[in-house]
């Protein structure tokens, strides 16, 4: 039976890179993200495999409804992945804005917490795989870094999670890429990760056998 794997963050970068590697393995893949226009375009790139759902991760109501749907229509879950997230437009504490704050750990936390939320049920039926997007901001100390403050909760969330999954055999991984390649930055960054990438660590950790789980995968660009 085919393998379904639900992506927040779903419509560029290393989400829609993850959709086309699941989808080029045999896996279902159900779409979720804000652009209907990305999301459609990328779901004519992969073909009758990819489902689209379009909403704000930072919806607990929005992110459920997609969930519930995508699995009722596939009959099972396998796997979500919570990438959906952002940065900050300002550095530091000190000049930081509070509003911007606020968006960001809306969307980078809460919206991965409402990702395991809502699939959970869903994914303890099939022993299945929650797995996230963390960063090397959150393994590493950096000057007034909110963002990598977010991802420091992930880290730790990703951590106490998999022990609580692990209790019904469920799995859960943390992928902590270093700088990649995306519409992230404002410039780009050609030497540096590409998504596909990324997407292959999620593989890695989605393929590894039943009796193993993959906590972390982190990689850094060489240079």
């Amino acid at each position: 039976m085919t393998r379904t794997l639900f992506i927040t963050g779903a419509s560029s970068g290393i989400g829609a890179a993850t959709a086309k590697a699941a989808a080029e393995t045999g896996w279902s893949v159900g779409l979720f993200a804000r652009s209907e226009d990305r999301l459609k375009r990328l779901a004519e790139n992969i073909g009758d495999q990819a489902t689209i759902f379009t909403g704000d991760a930072t919806s607990y109501e929005a992110q459920k409804e997609a969930i519930d749907s995508f699995t009722q229509s596939h009959g099972k879950l396998d796997a979500v992945f919570a990438n959906a997230g952002r940065g900050t437009s300002t550095a530091g504490t000190q000049k930081g804005n509070p509003e911007d704050w606020k968006e960001m750990i809306d969307l980078n936390v809460m919206g991965a917490l409402y990702t395991a939320h809502a699939a959970l049920p869903h994914l303890q039926e099939t022993k299945g795989h929650y797995v996230v997007t963390g960063s090397q901001a959150g393994r590493v100390n950096i000057s007034g870094s909110i963002y990598g403050a977010t991802k420091w909760f992930i880290h730790g969330f990703a951590g106490n999670l998999a022990q609580e999954m692990k209790e019904w055999g469920g799995r859960c991984t943390v992928i902590a890429p270093g700088m990649v390649d995306t519409a992230f930055f404002d410039e780009a960054k050609p030497d540096k990760l590409k998504p596909e990438n990324v997407a292959d660590a999620v593989m890695h950790a989605l393929n590894a056998p039943d009796h193993a789980t993959i906590r972390e995968v982190f990689l850094t660009p060489t240079h």
